[in-house]
């Protein structure tokens, strides 16, 4: 997985599962200023559909989103 230089901070979520990974980006999401890219990786299936709700419900956009047989991972810009 690439481009992880853009990434402001990483979040690693790996063996974590719902609601922790939904938690945790909320928590970092706050930590970064607008503009910033959040990267999350995780390996929880539910967080697929929970991160891109939470984005959606909050403004935040994913500007990239991989998916393979082990993790996803996210880069969620923060918009104010």
């Amino acid at each position: 997985m690439k481009d992880a230089a853009k990434a402001a901070r990483t979040l690693d979520c790996l063996g974590l599962y719902c609601p922790e990974p939904l938690f945790q980006t909320r928590e970092n999401i706050d930590q970064i200023k607008p503009g910033e890219i959040l990267e999350v990786i995780t390996d929880d299936p539910a967080a697929e559909e929970d991160l891109k709700r939470f984005a959606k419900r909050t403004g935040h956009e994913i500007v990239s989103f991989e998916k393979n047989d082990m993790q996803m991972r996210f880069l969620i810009k923060r918009i104010e």
